[in-house]
């Protein structure tokens, strides 16, 4: 098993696009986190599900010239952490069609505390990402009257 020390939380994200159509918007909001070094991106995965229901899976270094222009910013350290079940799983949400991003990333920002808990004998008991919506659901559900 990896040395742990000095690393931080590790997220997987996958997000769908109901067309295949990469704009570049996300792209440069992550860029933008990866030059502020609060992030770091290990690995990204494009799916995309044609009409015919045919699944292209590419990785980061397998992008066509426009699509990878997309991504110079932000090249992922290579570590392929995805592979096949990760296409299987983003493939069962996806409609014909459509694209969607996967992608791993390192929260450089908690390795300091991440580190800390490891080296006081800490153990991680539970670890969820909420969802802003959920919090803002559930802050309004306790602001009301019931």
């Amino acid at each position: 098993m990896p040395a742990v020390d000095g690393l931080g939380p590790v997220e997987v994200l996958a997000v769908g696009f109901p067309e295949i159509n990469f704009d570049g918007s996300i792209l440069r909001e992550l860029a933008a986190l990866v030059d502020k070094n609060l992030i770091r991106i290990l690995d990204l995965l494009v799916v995309m599900k044609q009409e015919d229901g045919s699944v292209q899976a590419l990785d980061f270094d397998e992008l066509d010239g426009e699509v990878s222009a997309l991504f110079v910013d932000i090249e992922p350290a290579g570590l392929e952490l995805l592979g096949e079940d990760d296409v299987a799983l983003a493939v069962d949400e996806m409609p014909a069609g459509s694209a969607a991003a996967v992608l791993v990333w390192e929260d450089l920002w908690a390795a300091p505390v991440a580190d800390a808990i490891r080296n006081a004998g800490g153990v991680l008991l539970a670890y969820e990402r909420v969802s802003a919506d959920v919090v803002a659901e559930l802050a309004s559900w306790e602001g009301s009257d019931q």
